[in-house]
């Protein structure tokens, strides 16, 4: 039987599920709506304003755009005239092909697009010249308001438009995406799965229809049956190919709708065909079949075929098999996290890394079956700061039998279990698995070092199955201070040092930081493999915070003697890992240098330590270190006091505490 899309009756107007407001008042649409009501005025969003600012980021308008709301373009405006369908998109002057072929394929899907747009709104009773649409973000819905206030030339609209000009809500749909990514300009090019993604919060999955399995014509019918949101497209090879037509009337690099599927006799055989819709609504295939083609011709002449598979959380329909979904929220941040792939070594083992266990196989399998989605964010709505969409992928590894941060060791002796198909630079990139039950762990990375970005992880698993960060804690093993070497087992060193602090002190035995500055800089200057710039007045200043007992801002000799013992084992630290004798350590190693000294940090604390201690290069010099496990040890003794000593009131955690401190 044929599967094309078919109205089922009657439209149903059901309501919008719970998404978070983003409108900058905090109040929601409806709150918005009644405001504007009572006073009698239309909506002005302030957040997304009638300017250019809303249009281009690098450019200006080549024509002098007018904001008119649809009231004062058509004497009768409707948002939607006879139901939402693909021939309501007609694309404008905007190089967005890849939205419209979403919408085009989000309006087959009722449930999916009453989601998107809800149908609480109109140009009737109630109107205040307010709309509001929602879009799933990184595992969550949002609900984004705007005014219906759209650019126009000679009081037409000049981006996305509906065949008939009275209806109005895919130009209104089109405005609330532009608001979401930062401009309308924002939206030039992309790919129709990243917007399907966002209309769904489904997972994508491509398919090279040269290598398309046997049964792709079978794949194709179920996606279109379970409302799975389908495009195509054809690759280019140059600038030059770029929207260039074919002899057979198709666009290359443009984004197509996957509308239905029939199969019919012909000559008597059975031909498979496949219905593509161009958004444009103009220039067609020209070849057998006419509007329909038939698959092989389509496999001869499209290269790549997009399938967002929708998940629970879209439509919570109640299908027969759902899967469990586990969201992992991250970052890679240069010199700390962004380590690049197992191409870069030295780096690769900052990467984030995530525990992932699976411990049910599938029903009547021999392993366990998921899906990983990984997805960089925002970097549609960074363009305007010059970002693009990096190059991603991920590598999955046995997890031995060791706890923590795996160090760079295992990986140079342990190859991965799977991985992702490549590395691309594509929103998201997603491939399935099968493994037997055990523990892996997942590294998400860049290809290239030292790129930052956040990302989103999803991991779908036909059983539940269980992924946390490994290094979501921090542990602290922090011994207690050391007591002063006994007078008469002091070095050389230590007693010349012994005199120079008296000589500093005077007769009270005690320093202030600027005294403290003093001796310490004389001391390490005499230390011949120490390259190290003078140590400045603010890390004297932390030192003397944490060993101070008295309360007198001052260091006494005994107390300087437990610190004195302390400095000696950091120092040996910071020259284990200073590798090049420069003076100066990379930030990738400092994690392992903390570790050393008793701190296992969680990725997002090492990643703000990094940021306040490293320099443009990416190294710390010994006063950086130094300062750093001070304000550290600091801060974890004050929690430890404070835990033991009004547990009852203490509602942070470590992380949150040091957190805290450090930004202080």
């Amino acid at each position: 039987m044929p599967y094309l899309h078919r109205a089922p009756g009657p439209p149903v107007h059901p309501v919008p599920k719970d998404a978070r407001v983003t409108h900058s008042s905090g109040q929601s649409f409806e709150q918005l709506r009644q405001g504007c009501l009572q006073t009698g005025s239309l909506f002005e969003d302030a957040d997304f304003p009638a300017s250019n600012a809303s249009l281009f980021y690098s450019e200006r308008p080549q024509v002098p755009f007018v904001w008119k709301r649809p009231g004062e373009i058509v004497e009768n405006p409707e948002f939607i005239l006879g139901g939402a369908t693909r021939t309501d998109i007609c694309q404008g002057e905007l190089g967005d092909c890849w939205l419209l072929a979403a919408i085009a394929s989000l309006t087959l899907n009722e449930k999916a697009l009453a989601r998107v747009v809800p149908q609480d709104q109109s140009f009737g009773l109630g109107y205040a010249g307010i709309f509001h649409f929602q879009f799933w973000q990184h595992s969550e819905w949002l609900d984004v308001v705007i005014d219906d206030r759209l650019p126009t030339f000679r009081d037409r609209l000049v981006f996305l438009h509906s065949a008939d000009h009275n209806e109005f809500w895919s130009a209104l749909l089109e405005k609330a995406y532009a608001k979401l990514n930062g401009s309308y300009e924002a939206l030039k090019g992309g790919s129709a799965i990243e917007a399907m993604e966002d209309f769904t919060g489904g997972v994508a999955e491509n398919f090279q229809t040269r290598d398309a399995p046997e049964d792709f014509y079978q794949i194709l019918g179920k996606a279109l049956k379970r409302g799975s949101l389908l495009g195509c497209s054809i690759d280019i090879r140059d600038a030059a190919d770029s929207e260039a037509r074919t002899p057979f009337g198709l666009i290359k690099g443009h984004a197509y709708t996957v509308t239905g599927i029939d199969q019919v006799d012909f000559q008597g055989q059975k031909v498979e065909l496949i219905r593509v819709r161009n958004p444009w609504g103009q220039v067609e295939w020209n070849g057998s079949w006419s509007d329909r083609m038939a698959l092989k011709d389509f496999k001869m002449h499209f290269d790549k075929v997009e399938i967002c598979n929708l998940t629970p959380d879209a439509l919570e329909d109640d299908a027969f098999h759902r899967w469990e979904v586990t969201t992992h929220q991250g970052s890679w941040v240069r010199g700390s996290t962004a380590g690049g792939c197992r191409n870069f070594l030295d780096t690769f083992w900052t990467n984030p890394q995530i525990k992932l266990s699976l411990t049910e196989k599938d029903e009547d399998q021999d392993g366990c079956s998921f899906l990983v989605a990984l997805m960089q964010k925002d970097r549609r709505k960074l363009k305007r700061f010059g970002a693009k969409m990096l190059t991603i992928g991920y590598a999955i590894y046995q997890c031995p039998n060791m706890a923590g941060h795996l160090n760079r060791d295992f990986f140079r002796f342990n190859a991965s279990l799977a991985r992702s198909k490549t590395f691309i630079n594509l929103r998201e990139v997603s491939d399935r698995f099968r493994l037997p039950p055990g523990d892996y762990i997942l590294i998400p990375s860049t290809f290239e070092p030292h790129q930052e970005a956040d990302f989103c992880l999803r991991i779908f698993s036909e059983k539940k199955a269980i992924a946390r960060d490994v290094d979501g804690s921090m542990d602290i093993d922090l011994p207690e201070p050391p007591k002063p070497t006994p007078p008469q087992q002091e070095t050389e060193d230590e007693r010349q040092f012994r005199a120079l602090f008296q000589q500093i002190a005077g007769e009270d035995m005690e320093v202030t930081a600027e005294e403290l500055q003093y001796v310490l800089n004389t001391v390490l200057q005499n230390r011949q493999t120490l390259k190290f710039k003078m140590l400045s007045l603010q890390s004297c200043r932390n030192i003397i915070s944490l060993m101070d007992t008295s309360g007198n801002g001052k260091l006494e000799f005994s107390e300087f003697r437990v610190f004195w013992d302390k400095l000696k084992q950091w120092t040996n630290l910071f020259l284990q890992f200073d590798v090049d004798k420069s003076g100066t350590m990379s930030s990738y190693e400092l994690r392992t240098a903390l570790k050393a000294a008793g701190f296992q940090l969680s990725s997002h604390l090492l990643q703000l330590v990094v940021l306040r201690y490293a320099n443009e290069e990416l190294q710390l010099d010994f006063d950086d270190f130094l300062n750093c496990l001070v304000r550290l040890e600091n801060a974890s003794r004050v929690f430890q006091a404070l835990s033991t000593e009004h547990k009852d009131f203490i509602h942070l955690n470590i992380n949150e505490f040091i957190n805290l401190t450090m930004n202080i």
